[in-house]
């Protein structure tokens, strides 16, 4: 029996873990789960998992909450804050962790459970764009064990070989990493009319089920953009080994090119639950009810190579990378201000690309060692960008 505490239980990610869990209920154990303000469906999936402990990050909804958690006469304790996130994810119970929390704010919880040596199933990209050394570093030092939730992360994961080193690709005869992406949907919108995307329409993804925020960074590829950043971390890869590649079909989820000549490819349906299944039971296997492929219906598979004038962002992503950790982190931070005024209709779509890379212009170049050097450059970008928001308003 697999303890298992789910940081962003009530996103899209957090659902569909719980959705493969309870297809194994010998297999698991939910003892925690945590929202950042949704207690109506906090409260829906603790009636049905029964958990020992319950988070909700917004201080403002902690009343609301423990009214909620009486009402339901749930058996549980309910915590608050970043506080209380770093509490379960590094509680003595918990064997492992999906780390489910969009953004920065799943940064610290991720790292408790990091450093706490747990099995963490690594669904928030931002903690590797933010501070990929340092959490790589705590790791190796904790011996926790890192599995890849995105769906292209898995797919590397899964295509390379069992005994792989971090950052050996030659000893492993690997000549390159294919890193996929959809193109999003607007990959054949006429540049002249992005101006005009609308909130709603950056986030209609044409494959994958995502929440909103992820779905207008799909939409500028800068979803990819910081994967580009955490495979480089993950696999201990230079950025001139990744190549992106556009496959809209979303079936071919990454590939490993080895120095042969042979290509391995991940291929599935577009359902997070499938590297939910694979992580969940690593190094075996599980349902994820998931259905299966019939190669009998597959369109034809088409890859393309990404346009950097169509997607900005990507391109930005890509020099923040080779820039060094304050670049990605301030690039992080700047986006999600950035995305969050665009869904507020504060900006326009283009002007996405247009804050992040005037905060690339701004921030210093420094060398961060610490959590508080990496909060601080945080902080301070965030700040920048919504004056310079405020400015272009």
């Amino acid at each position: 029996m697999q303890n298992i505490a789910i940081l962003g239980a009530t996103g899209s990610i957090g659902q569909s873990t719980l959705d493969v869990v309870q297809l194994h209920p010998e297999k698991y154990n939910v003892v925690a789960l945590t929202a950042h303000s949704n207690v109506d469906k906090l409260i829906s999936q603790a009636s049905q998992f029964q958990p020992d402990y319950l988070v909700i990050s917004d201080a403002k909804s902690y009343g609301t909450a423990q009214q909620a958690v009486k009402s339901a006469q749930l058996n549980c304790e309910l915590l608050v804050g970043e506080e209380g996130l770093c509490q379960v994810a590094s509680a003595s119970n918990v064997d492992s962790v999906m780390a489910a929390i969009v953004g920065a704010a799943g940064l610290l919880p991720t790292l408790a459970a990091v450093k706490s040596g747990k099995k963490v199933m690594l669904a928030n990209k931002e903690a590797l764009v933010m501070c990929g050394d340092i959490f790589i570093q705590e790791v190796n030092k904790s011996g926790a064990q890192l599995l890849p939730i995105d769906s292209e992360h898995n797919a590397i994961f899964q295509c390379l070989p069992r005994d792989f080193e971090h950052g050996d690709l030659a000893t492993s005869g690997i000549a390159k990493i294919l890193l996929t992406g959809s193109g999003g949907p607007f990959l054949n919108r006429a540049l002249d009319r992005f101006q005009d995307i609308t909130p709603d329409q950056a986030c209609a993804h044409p494959n994958w089920d995502m929440g909103r925020k992820i779905s207008v960074d799909s939409a500028t590829m800068m979803n990819k953009g910081l994967e580009f950043i955490e495979a480089k971390w993950l696999f201990g890869l230079k950025s001139s080994d990744i190549q992106i590649v556009l496959h809209p079909q979303s079936i071919i989820h990454s590939m490993v090119q080895y120095a042969d000549g042979s290509v391995l490819a991940q291929m599935g349906n577009p359902d997070m639950k499938t590297p939910i299944a694979h992580c969940l039971a690593f190094p075996n296997r599980i349902s994820a009810g998931v259905k299966p492929l019939d190669f009998s219906t597959l369109a034809d598979f088409s890859f393309q190579v990404p346009d950097f004038q169509r997607y900005p962002n990507l391109k930005l992503a890509i020099d923040a990378c080779d820039a060094g950790q304050h670049a990605t982190t301030a690039l992080n931070a700047a986006n999600e201000v950035a995305v969050e005024a665009f869904l507020s209709q504060q900006i326009g779509f283009t002007q996405i690309a247009q804050v992040n890379e005037e905060m690339l212009q701004r921030i210093e170049q420094q060398q961060l060692h610490d959590i508080e050097g990496i909060l601080a450059v945080d902080k301070e970008v965030r700040i920048l960008a919504k004056q310079f928001i405020g400015s272009i308003v």
